[in-house]
């Protein structure tokens, strides 16, 4: 049974389902959920940062994304 609202839609964020709002675009997810990334693949697809703001997040897509890292 689908529980979330009209204005939501359900996706993949890095193998785990998601419940977003319907209007976000990448560079919403990104920063709402992590703040920082490093790349970003959209159903298979790298997107160039450049073209985050403009690329919606729809209903069904798999999003990929891969963070900076600390090391030592």
């Amino acid at each position: 049974m689908n529980t979330h609202s009209a204005d939501s839609i359900e996706v993949t964020v890095n193998g785990e389902v998601r419940v977003l709002r319907a209007d976000m675009n990448v560079a919403d997810l990104v920063e709402r959920t992590w703040g920082r990334a490093v790349a970003v693949a959209r159903n298979g697809e790298v997107i160039s940062r450049a073209a985050w703001a403009a690329t919606p997040v729809e209903p069904g897509d798999e999003i990929e994304i891969v963070r900076p890292i600390q090391g030592g």
